[in-house]
């Protein structure tokens, strides 16, 4: 007799599993627990077999008996549903593994390791947040140019031009390691070229050459209401021009206060570094040092949710956006590596060889070398304790007389 839902529900658990049937092989397995489980009993190639259909109520009778049909229709074929089941799990299991997703997290761990920490996260959170849920999911060898038009403009249509020409850039890095690794043949991102408009890159904001302007900014600065982490680091800044991440991610054993050096690793080229700390940057850290200096994290500069991770990438540009600082037209914390390279050659005169090596640029010499982090060591020194003086007197609006001849 035919199932129905009336006997389904009705069928009571046992103290051993119940097999009651439907018709053609299907049947209910009713467990002692009450769980109820539809199960189709088939001959292929004259061996008796079985095939798990689902649970009940999930799968309900109708979708058991379509299911049930399904497969008879396979058997009708030839096909054994079991082993076409398990054929189609493996394929479902390689195109996950041929993924973009996979491809490029896979991409990203081998070849991102020797990047800095804030460059992987930008690459990963811009893939997150544009691509994967476009094409995240899609086999990388089934993916066209269409395809990634389709994301940039997306991302266009934002107003964020960079960011689409960042992303298809990206999207082809990841599909050209598919090629190289067997996963994909051809890149499609090859015939984009010109579809997004041309972006015309600009530097860092930052005042190209106004005195006044940046005395301005840093008694805006001194005034700044918010945390004492953040404080400390709008104000440290400028002393030190370095990269703005390197700075969120100083250590209290890198800094040397007797030999008033702090020594850490060039994010860009993994190299040692030597920064001359003036007397205004060594008082800077003694104001900070008894919020933090304690910690287990070993960071100068705390993240606001946890000591254990240090001060967020965002938190200089968006204190200074709170200070009414325009980021993409006034300054940003980089800016202040601008800065600085001018104002020390043309208005406190110093050699632009000194200058780039404070700012850890790679500066070929004589003998080849690209970089030193010792060369001029004495008169980075000098060169430091003299801008941070010069950065008083624009505080203070005091008259400053370039020191060219």
């Amino acid at each position: 007799m035919p199932l129905t839902d009336n006997i389904i529900r009705s069928a009571k658990p046992a103290d051993r599993i119940r097999k009651i049937a439907d018709e053609k092989g299907l049947y209910l397995l009713v467990h002692p627990n009450g769980s109820k489980y539809w199960r189709l009993k088939y001959h292929h190639m004259k061996a008796e077999k079985m095939l798990a259909l689902g649970v009940y109520p999930e799968v309900s009778l109708k979708a058991a008996r379509d299911k049930r049909d399904e497969a008879r229709r396979m058997l009708a074929d030839g096909i054994d549903p079991s082993e076409a089941r398990k054929t189609a799990k493996l394929r479902a299991l390689q195109m996950a593994e041929d993924s973009f997703e996979a491809i490029a997290m896979e991409w990203a761990k081998r070849h991102l390791a020797a990047r800095s920490e804030s460059h992987r996260t930008r690459v990963i959170r811009r893939l997150e947040r544009e691509v994967f849920p476009f094409l995240g999911s899609k086999p990388i060898a089934s993916i066209t140019a269409p395809d990634i038009l389709a994301v940039l403009r997306k991302i266009e249509t934002r107003g964020v031009l960079d960011t689409a020409h960042r992303t298809q850039q990206t999207i082809g890095t990841v599909i050209r390691y598919a090629i190289a690794t067997g996963r994909a043949s051809a890149d499609p991102t090859a015939a984009l070229r010109g579809a997004l408009p041309a972006y015309k890159s600009g530097h860092m904001a930052a005042p190209a050459d106004d005195p006044a302007a940046i005395g301005g900014i840093l008694r805006a600065f001194d005034a700044f209401k918010g945390g004492l982490v953040v404080s400390v680091a709008v104000r440290l800044l400028p002393l030190l021009f370095c990269r703005p991440g390197e700075l969120r991610t100083m250590r209290w054993e890198q800094i040397d206060t007797d030999a008033a050096q702090w020594r850490y690793t060039v994010s860009k080229t993994h190299s040692e570094h030597i920064v001359p700390l003036s007397r205004q940057a060594l008082a800077l850290l003694d104001e900070i040092r008894p919020l933090t200096g304690h910690m287990p994290g070993g960071w100068v500069f705390i993240g606001g949710r946890s000591p254990m991770r240090a001060m967020s990438e965002n938190a200089i540009n968006a204190a200074y956006r709170r200070m009414g600082i325009d980021t993409r037209q006034e300054l940003t914390g980089h800016g202040w590596r601008a800065v600085a390279r001018t104002f020390l050659h043309e208005r406190l005169d110093y050699d632009p060889a000194v200058i780039e090596h404070q700012l850890a640029h790679a500066v070929p010499d004589a003998l080849g070398s690209s970089y030193n982090r010792t060369k001029f060591l004495d008169k980075r020194k000098v060169m430091m304790q003299e801008w941070a003086d010069y950065l008083d007197k624009l505080k203070t609006g005091a008259e400053i007389i370039p020191l060219r001849a």
